[in-house]
């Protein structure tokens, strides 16, 4: 099951299920977020929370739609475990955590300043050139379509 929520309303909305006495949503599964460029207008990104009930024994995805610059309530004061999973949607995608406690890149280095890799925008190899060690210098880019395999 899915539902769907205001991105202001995340937090609440994810506190509410986590401590209501018959939904007892208590376990973060998942935190991540979807690039919806060209098939969408707006919002251009879901952030999608995987929570599973323990003791009911049941799954629920909530979704919120976020564009590009607005913020989302972070989840880590209801579940540590978000801290790593809004990292890396930070670091992948561009999204900010409001009130997250230490929001900084987790996969790419600190001083990576290429973009966010996991959006659909980005290329497929990246902005620059990149000279893998032990080369002289970068593989040629590809223009264009890859050709089709032949049947």
């Amino acid at each position: 099951m899915t539902i769907r929520v205001k991105r202001e309303a995340l937090r609440e909305v994810v506190e509410f299920l986590r401590d209501h006495p018959e939904l007892r949503y208590n376990h973060l599964t998942d935190l991540t977020a979807v690039d919806m460029l060209n098939l969408r207008d707006e919002p251009r990104f879901d952030v999608v929370v995987q929570l599973y009930s323990i003791p009911r024994r049941q799954r629920l995805r909530v979704k919120c739609g976020v564009n590009d610059g607005e913020t989302v309530p972070s989840l880590v004061p209801l579940f540590a475990g978000a801290n790593w999973l809004e990292r890396e949607c930070y670091d992948m995608f561009g999204i900010v955590f409001e009130g997250h406690p230490d929001l900084r890149r987790i996969l790419l280095p600190d001083d990576w300043d290429e973009g966010h890799p996991l959006r659909k925008d980005y290329p497929l190899r990246g902005y620059r050139d990149y000279v893998q060690p032990g080369f002289e210098r970068p593989a040629p880019r590809v223009r264009g379509s890859l050709p089709r395999p032949r049947p």
